[in-house]
């Protein structure tokens, strides 16, 4: 070991400065130990080096002066580098340790000659799992018999061991000899390179040393109650069962020991193994008998490992677990337990009993005890409200803990311990009942089993495991010191520097503070927080548990019924498509296994869950392997219950997740569910077409424009599904993004149009009907109407040619068949046919023509069209130029009684030549009685009639004209009511069969199947079909009653 630097002053020891970089705090103090003569005999650069280790080394060379005091040899040590180092850590680590070294000093050959001391302190043997890559073999028979021999039991013995010793000498011999175990565990902990490498392995011989101690415990109270009960006493079978951080194997250095007594009924056919000549028979003794020996067994130990006597008691045996917990008798036997779990225990009991392992007492007896109880433990998540109450418990604990220790609380607080613990305990008890891969007891392994069954990502397996094992390795390091039980983060600053040096490794000796021990300590708690709150309080859990162990296994059977009962029309059809995605030994069939349980109830909430299975096959096989996919579903507190509820009632948007499987991300962030306006649209769009090449055909540019196109339409779906949109929200977003494309078709379309001749004009589109009221549906086409003007000097011929061929290539962009193609894609219609003189006249006109034509020829029907035109695209000044001649012809107020009643004459023309042949006047949502036309063109007659004095009619929305109607008295507010009402709804059966069947529709439906769809969109999950049916002829009869009192009564 190389000296520190300036670590020697000649005649008073160290210098200031070295032993301020060795770590102490009290220097001059440390100065006057070190001009001690009993130390000038030493290497003091040695000892110094050695004591740089030591995480409170004005504390270890204390106890180093006293030890050697004890232990003369001691000294030797130093010319030890690496033994020297070991110790110091130890003095400097457990004051408690060191004082039992002190106090029993012929145990210091566990530092002396540990090569030696190896044969009766197995651990000092034990790998560096940093080193050596391996975990510490199992100690637990070695242990046993190292403190069964230090009572004076026979270990081998057949039958139950009893000690030679009894009263005090056996307490003392088992005590010292459970410490010097405990202290060679120490020793090889504070050695580790890394501690929370080592602390797994730490906790197992922790616990498996407790055992050792109770079955050393039990053979001195055999012999004591000899006295009393003569050889009955060896003769009653009692099995000890291990609970809580014992039965797991992860016991700390000091802590209680939960444990339940069980002993064997006397009655030999009821216990095991009774047929066995080897095993003493307690057919002898009474029912009573033997209950009153099993207690006094039972209390027997717990006296000798913490009562009163020359050497100190060890912890506390805490049965208070067992059934009706102190007020029970302290051991029963194993029909008694039996009965009491099957009949009145808690669900908190069950969760306890996860834990439960034999530990010490009559193995057989104990498994036994194992074979019957452990299997009520799995079954425990089908009670009532189990899953709430676990998450009910936990809140209470920490709403127990005293507010100034909230902070410090390294095991009950938030992020603590017992979070972690919490977790996997739920996830073990729900999906154990059906998955015995995950019936482990302890914390880690089950991270580990319930990551590897796809119940926990990868990541946050690993994050959980690795802070459990921090906490745990700073719970040890606390309680160290003076071994108490204590889970308090210290407060004192130098507390926590100590704290802090010893959760380094054990070649670190580098300069710590406290505060980094605090802040490790608060971002490890803030990740552990959050990692539980995300996966503690999934919704799968409680819907989970609520399955039947057949239906959470998927078992054909179980599945086919349930399917059946579900409402499934096809259940064996779904079965294979279940057995599809669930078949093999992938991690994604894993998840699957998991999710699909829930998600079949779920699906069956919609009116089609056999279409709804067929389209989460289809996406799950398009996202492959992707892993985020089921992560979501599994993770998300809304996601899965949102997709299948999508899934079952819109079969175009499951189609469009097939094309589109990214998208499923949006169902686990709302953020995602907002249409992104027109304007950000633009901005993304034509970011995209301005870095295009000029090698790039207009079809390779538009593709992205309409790609862009097929997603924001999905999303917009998507969102109304989930009610985050309502009816005119989605129009709204359905028209900008059609304008959108309509801009980039035009831009694209001019761009290479200028790069091959002369722009001789500029253009403009005009949406008219529901495109330009920004009232559509999906799968709505855009009438249109295009207007040009020519630029200064160029031929007017040549320029409404170029017009025209714009016109039809914006056309043409939008329609032809992308390349590549775009699956699932309804590409924009655009329909010109309301230009002046329709089909026959030019397709593009100039803005002189136009108003020439409605000033001399223009009907009133093409007037009223108007009303509803809104410029989208073009030239800017063109289009405000356009706008200002449009509201001159619409807004004009000049409608003359003879323009009315010709507006009268063809809307009668209309519902009786226009209304589809065969078609009930009553069902059809938009020609027929109290439908969308009877709504618009009552209100755009009025605005043709009265907009030029109330500006608030200016609009081409038919909903704010019906509320400005209103608001000026034109219409009573009833009426305006009424045909809002109307309006609305058509609209809405119209938009919900699209996205329900994938194609457009104008009628109300007949067939009961998807009666029940609209009614479930339109009035909620708790609605007939045939109540919505009624609904809405009542609704559209009362708008037609309207309708007809103010349109022909005009």
């Amino acid at each position: 070991m190389n000296a520190l630097p300036g670590s020697s002053a000649p005649d008073d020891g160290p210098s200031r400065r070295a032993l301020t970089a060795a770590g102490f705090t009290d220097l001059r103090r440390a100065q006057r130990l070190f001009a001690d003569p009993e130390l000038a005999q030493l290497d003091r650069d040695a000892l110094l080096g050695a004591l740089a280790h030591a995480p409170d080394p004005d504390q270890a060379l204390l106890l180093w002066i006293r030890l050697s005091e004890r232990v003369p040899g001691l000294h030797a040590v130093l010319s030890d580098e690496d033994r020297a180092a070991t110790l110091m850590r130890l003095l400097g680590a457990s004051e408690s340790l060191a004082e039992f070294l002190i106090r029993v000093p012929e145990n210091a050959d566990l530092v002396l000659d540990p090569a030696r001391a190896v044969a009766t302190a197995p651990a000092l043997g034990e790998p560096d799992p940093t080193r050596e890559g391996t975990a510490w073999s199992d100690g637990r028979d070695r242990l046993r018999s190292l403190l069964l021999e230090a009572v004076r039991a026979e270990p081998g013995r057949t039958g139950p061991p009893v000690a030679g010793l009894d009263g005090p000498d056996a307490a003392v011999a088992l005590r010292r000899a459970y410490r010097r175990q405990l202290t060679a565990i120490a020793l090889r902990d504070l050695s580790a390179q890394d501690p929370t490498a080592v602390q797994p392995s730490v906790s197992a011989w922790l616990a498996d040393l407790a055992a050792a101690a109770i079955e050393a415990a039990l053979a001195v109270t055999r012999a004591q109650l000899r006295e009393r009960h003569g050889e009955a006493a060896a003769q009653v079978r009692l099995a000890v069962i291990g609970m809580g951080k014992c039965g797991a194997r992860e016991l700390n250095y000091i802590s209680d020991v939960d444990v339940i007594f069980v002993h064997a009924d006397p009655t030999p056919s009821q216990t095991p193994d009774s047929t066995d000549p080897d095993r003493p028979a307690t057919a002898e003794l009474d029912e009573a008998q033997v209950s009153g020996i099993a207690a006094d067994l039972a209390a027997g130990i717990s006296k000798v490992i913490g009562a009163a006597a020359p050497e100190p008691g060890l912890w506390e045996v805490d049965a208070n677990l067992r059934p009706e917990g102190k007020d029970g008798a302290l051991s029963r036997t194993l029909d008694s337990h039996a009965q009491y779990y099957r009949r009145w225990a808690h669900g908190w009991e069950f969760q306890a009993l996860l834990k439960a392992r034999p530990i010490a007492g009559d193995a057989a007896l104990g498994q036994v005890y194992i074979d019957r109880i452990w299997p009520l433990v799995w079954e425990s998540s089908q009670r009532e409200g189990f899953v709430e109450n676990v998450r009910r418990m936990r809140a209470r604990v920490q709403e127990n803990i005293a507010p100034a220790e909230r902070e410090r609380q390294i095991k009950l607080g938030a992020g603590g311990l017992r979070d972690v613990e919490f977790t996997a305990q739920l996830l073990q008890l729900v999906h154990g009942r059906a998955d015995e891969t995950v019936r482990v007891r302890g914390t880690l392994e089950a991270v580990s089993r319930l990551q590897q069954a796809a119940y926990i990502g990868t990541r946050d397996a690993e994050a959980l495991a690795q802070h459990y094992r921090w906490l745990r390795c700073l719970e040890h390091r606390v309680q160290l010191t003076h071994m108490r039980r204590t889970h308090l983060l210290p407060a004192k600053d130098e507390a926590l520097r100590v704290l802090s040096r010893v959760m380094r490794g054990a070649a670190d000796v580098r300069p710590t503070r406290g505060e980094d021990v605090q802040a490790r300590f608060r971002q490890v708690r803030r990740e552990v927080r959050q990692l539980h709150e995300r996966i503690f309080f999934r919704p799968l859990l409680s819907t989970t548990a609520a399955l039947s162990a057949g239906e959470a296994q998927l078992s054909a059977d179980s599945v086919r019924a349930r399917l059946a009962a579900l409402g499934y029309r096809d259940p064996r059809g779904a079965l294979r498509h279940i057995e599809s995605l669930t078949t093999g030994v992938s991690r994604r069939a894993a998840m699957q296994r998991h999710l699909l349980p829930v998600m079949l109830g779920w699906l069956a909430e919609g009116a089609d869950p056999d279409t709804g299975l067929v389209a989460f096959r289809r996406l799950s096989e398009n996202l492959g392997s992707s892993s985020w996919f089921l992560r979501m579903l599994r993770d998300s507190d809304a996601a899965a219950r949102r997709l299948c509820r999508v899934l079952s009632t819109s079969r175009f948007i499951g189609d469009q997740l097939e094309h589109t499987p990214e998208a499923a991300a949006w169902f686990g962030d709302d953020k995602q569910l907002s249409p992104i306006d027109a304007a950000a649209l633009w901005r993304q769009l034509g970011a995209r077409l301005a870095r295009h090449s000029d090698d790039e055909t207009a079809a390779q540019v538009i593709r992205h424009v309409r790609q862009v196109r097929r997603r924001e339409v999905l999303r917009i779906a998507v969102a109304d599904a989930l009610g985050r949109l309502d009816q005119s929200q989605a129009s709204l977003a359905l028209a900008d993004i059609d304008a959108v494309a309509v801009v980039g078709a035009l831009q694209t379309c001019l761009r290479v149009l200028e790069a091959e001749e002369q722009l001789l004009t500029d253009v403009a589109v005009i949406a008219m009907g529901r495109q330009g009221g920004r009232e559509i549906t999906y799968g709505s086409d855009m009438d249109v109407m295009y207007v040009h003007r020519p630029r200064p000097g160029v031929d007017e011929d040549a320029a409404q040619r170029q017009a025209v061929r714009i016109a039809q290539q914006v056309v043409a962009l939008l329609r032809r068949p992308a390349s590549p193609p775009l699956p699932g894609e309804r590409t924009l219609e655009m329909d010109a046919d309301l230009r002046p003189e329709g089909r026959q006249g030019p397709l593009a006109r100039t803005l002189e023509s136009y108003r020439e034509y409605y000033e001399r020829w223009a009907e009133v029907w093409e007037r009223q069209a108007m009303t509803r035109a809104r410029v989208i695209a073009g030239d800017p000044d063109l289009a405000e130029t356009t706008r200002e001649w449009i509201d001159s012809v619409r807004y004009r107020g000049d409608l003359t009684d003879a323009q009315l009643r010709e507006i009268r004459r063809i809307k009668a023309r209309v519902e009786s030549e226009r209304l589809p042949r065969g078609a009930d006047p009553a069902r059809h949502v938009k020609l027929g009685r109290g439908g969308l036309s009877d709504v618009e063109w009552l209100v755009q007659t009025l605005q043709l009639r009265h907009a030029h004095r109330v500006e608030a009619l200016r609009t081409t929305q038919t909903l704010p004209a019906l509320c400005a109607l209103a608001e000026h008295e034109l219409l009573p507010a009833e009426d305006a009511r009424a045909l809002e009402a109307a309006w609305l709804l058509a609209t809405r059966v119209r938009a919900v069969s699209f996205l329900w069947t994938g194609k457009t529709s104008d009628v109300l439906p007949a067939k009961a199947t998807d009666l029940a769809v609209l009614a479930l969109w339109c009035l909620g999950p708790d609605a007939a079909g045939t109540e919505f049916e009624q609904h809405y002829l009542r609704v559209s009869r009362h708008a037609r009653q309207v309708f007809e009192k103010h349109f022909y009564g005009l």
